[in-house]
């Protein structure tokens, strides 16, 4: 017997930031079919960004309290109850997901299908496994917004050791003794601070040269040696094997070519401990949804292949997100849902614009970038400028006894590149720069001749812009001041009182 195919006008794969645009079309009086297999909201309210910062605060009144002694304060941390911090936030994130669910069951706009599902032909799905398998949707218009799940790199033996994904090491309610993260992205540097802070030795194998490899050089260079002042760390290491024994795990690492001039010349390396997260990279649920019955085309890693639009490569379908992999974070999907809403329902098509996408890594220090990197100008032999500021040459930078740097990257004529950061408030001290643009003339002069509160951290920025740029490239590398002339400010804060 054929089941019964319910037609909708929209549907949506996923709850995550594709749940906007289903409540544009709902707003807009079309029905609308959302298919999802776990909580609702998706990775980031479920096992990413919100529990992880939410856990990450409480690293942080830690640490603070921790360096109360540098400020003239005697305070100390009498207790932690660890498993009450882990439980209250994953109960807060709980919370969160049963409201999206019930608003959208209240909807009368809303019909949800509970369960994982596979496409059948080009625009309809069949949910084959939760509590609505067997069911099956059609809509005039469908989005793709599945996301990603953690990727597992082939590690032998990693399939036979308890080892963590990042969701696991969430609900973690006691510190592992001693931690082996196999990754050195923001989610091995996020973790490793919660739980350094929260007392495990921590272990670090990351392949490339520097944690945090898709940040601007500078910054990867300088958190990385941060971090090896506090735990183990092993770049350029690739773990090749895992086993266990007992409660001890032990991942084998050799040096990985691409990061050394000379291979041969480095050890392997073991490193053993009570708890292993395998935190190394994401890889997109494409694979999941039988794409093969709609035309909609992936590429080499599977991520599904849009045009500027966000629209796929089959008529009427759409996709967003980490399924899309231009950039894994939830704002830059939120960005992209409402671009899909602005193409959907305006009078025109608009590009996705990702000039100004930040983002920012909470480990400690804070990591935050927008724009390009200089190794990417460099490696394409462009002339360009850079000018790095310190925060300890700042008044407030002084008084929090705060290390860190923001730098620029400039055209030889000032018009704005990027920006990188590296210190504390790093992800709100960024978004002066992303509003700058976005919205400005795109040029160093919107920051510059911007006021800055004074003694405020964000004069960091505002000083890391002014003064004299060093230009790179070409024949020639040289002190350089953008645009017209003017008095150069001094480097050392001068505390005038009016």
């Amino acid at each position: 017997m054929e089941t019964d195919t319910a037609a909708f006008d929209f549907l949506v794969v996923g709850s995550g930031s594709g749940l906007d645009v289903a409540s544009a079309a709902a707003n807009r009086g079309q029905s609308v079919a959302v298919v999802e297999k776990g909580p609702l909201g998706g990775t980031c309210l479920n096992r990413g960004c919100i529990p992880s910062k939410k856990l990450l605060y409480h690293a942080e009144v830690r640490q603070t309290i921790e360096r109360a002694d540098e400020f003239g304060i005697d305070a100390e941390v009498t207790g932690v109850d660890f498993a009450e911090i882990v439980r209250e936030v994953n109960e807060d994130v709980a919370g969160s997901s049963d409201s999206i669910y019930r608003g959208v069951q209240a909807s009368e706009q809303h019909t949800l299908f509970e369960g994982e599902c596979r496409f059948v032909d080009d625009r309809t799905v069949e949910v084959v496994d939760g509590p609505d398998a067997g069911a099956r949707a059609r809509a005039d218009t469908v989005l793709i917004a599945a996301g990603t799940r953690p990727a597992i790199p082939p590690i032998d033996g990693i399939d036979a050791v308890d080892s963590l994904t990042s969701r696991d090491a969430l609900q973690l309610e006691t510190p592992p003794d001693h931690l082996v993260i196999v990754g050195g992205g923001f989610i091995a540097a996020e973790l490793a601070h919660f739980f350094g802070t929260f007392g495990s030795d921590v272990s670090i194998v990351g392949r490339r040269q520097y944690l945090l490899p898709e940040s601007d050089e500078d910054s990867a260079a300088a958190l990385t040696e941060r971090y090896d002042e506090c735990f183990d760390v092993h770049t350029g290491y690739e773990a090749v094997a895992a086993s266990q024994s007992g409660e001890d795990i032990t991942v084998e690492a050799r040096p990985y070519p691409p990061a050394w001039d000379d291979p041969s010349a480095h050890d392997p390396v073991t490193v053993t401990g009570d708890a292993v997260l395998v935190a190394a990279g994401r890889q997109p649920n494409s694979d999941t949804l039988n794409l093969g019955a709609t035309g909609v085309e992936t590429d080499e890693f599977g991520f599904i292949e849009t045009d500027e639009y966000l629209r796929t490569t089959a008529d009427g379908i759409w996709a967003l997100g980490d399924i899309v992999g231009e950039y894994l974070l939830k704002h830059s999907a939120n960005h992209e849902a409402r671009a899909v809403v602005r193409n959907l329902f305006g009078d025109e098509l608009e590009p996705v614009d990702y000039t100004a996408m930040p983002f920012a890594v909470f480990s400690s220090p804070e990591v935050a970038g927008v724009g390009v990197r200089e190794q990417t100008l460099r490696e394409a032999d462009r002339e360009y400028a850079t000018r790095t500021y310190r925060y300890e040459d700042t008044a407030r930078g002084q008084a929090m006894h705060a290390e860190g740097f923001v730098k620029v990257v400039a055209e030889p004529d000032g018009g704005l590149l990027g920006c990188h950061i590296v210190g504390p408030e790093a992800s709100n001290l960024i978004e002066e720069v992303v509003v700058a643009m976005t919205a400005g003339t795109g040029s160093v002069w919107d920051i510059r001749e911007s006021v800055h509160i004074h003694p405020a951290l964000s004069e960091v920025v505002g000083r890391a812009f002014a003064g004299q740029f060093t230009r790179h490239g070409g024949t020639h590398e040289h002190d350089h001041q953008h645009g017209h002339e003017q008095q150069q400010s001094h480097d050392h804060d001068h505390d005038h009182e009016h």
